[in-house]
């Protein structure tokens, strides 16, 4: 399962414009123009979880983690920074994986990157 997930999960990051990929702290990661990490995969990583860690826009993280706990978490050591914790462990929705990659990318992209998704 989990190697089917970090191939899905690679589709939807390498989608975007100018992303690149490269292992962070042990795990995939995808970086836009090899600088801003936008997505992080965490194969349980500091605990049981499989999933991923992404920078998400103020408010996000605290919203999504208090309705949907059985899906989201505030992931170690960047949560603080509401970054969130997306569970790949659970019944995913790809579609919903590609909206939360897409927002976070928007989050860290210059303007000119994010002007091509349209």
């Amino acid at each position: 399962m989990a190697k089917d997930t970090l191939n899905s999960l690679r589709r939807v990051c390498m989608a975007l414009p100018e992303a690149t990929e490269r292992l962070s702290h042990g795990e995939p990661a995808w970086f836009v123009r090899g600088k801003k990490l936008f997505v992080m995969y965490a194969d349980q990583h500091h605990d049981d979880r499989l999933g991923f860690w992404c920078p998400a826009p103020p408010g996000v993280q605290v919203d999504l983690v208090a309705n949907e706990p059985e899906r989201f978490y505030r992931p170690p050591y960047v949560g603080h920074r509401g970054w969130l914790g997306v569970r790949l462990d659970v019944d995913v929705d790809w579609d919903e994986i590609a909206a939360i990659v897409r927002e976070a990318y928007t989050v860290v992209a210059p303007k000119s990157l994010v002007a091509r998704l349209g």
